[in-house]
């Protein structure tokens, strides 16, 4: 089964959530606020090759970091993301690793039909 992974709040997640339903594509949500993200779950993000685009360096929070902490890799990236999980560039698209970052329905479309 397809997990999105995302943040309720987000209107990507949103978008992409209405987008799966409409598509009649079965998939699951996993809120990082409320279902909180497992530090094994994000190192495999980490390790695939989706990881230069996992961290959402246009949001406020990515603003607020120091340089040295904007620089962080391996496990300090890690600890950085599982501490500010709305660093992660949602939704992340997973089934059984993960296929997507960000929504693009063309490139959804193309992985899921």
């Amino acid at each position: 089964m397809l997990t999105v992974y995302g943040i309720k709040q987000c209107d990507t997640c949103r978008k992409a959530l209405k987008w799966l339903t409409v598509q009649g594509i079965e998939h699951h949500f996993h809120d990082f606020r409320v279902d909180g993200l497992q530090p094994e779950t994000l190192a495999q993000w980490l390790a695939s090759p989706f990881a230069a685009l996992l961290v959402n360096r246009r949001s406020t929070t990515w603003r607020q970091l120091s340089d040295m902490q904007r620089q962080s890799t391996g496990d300090a990236l890690l600890a950085l993301l599982l501490e500010h999980p709305t660093l992660i560039k949602r939704p992340v698209f997973v089934a059984n690793q993960v296929i997507a970052v960000g929504f693009r329905p063309d490139e959804l479309e193309g992985l899921l039909t």
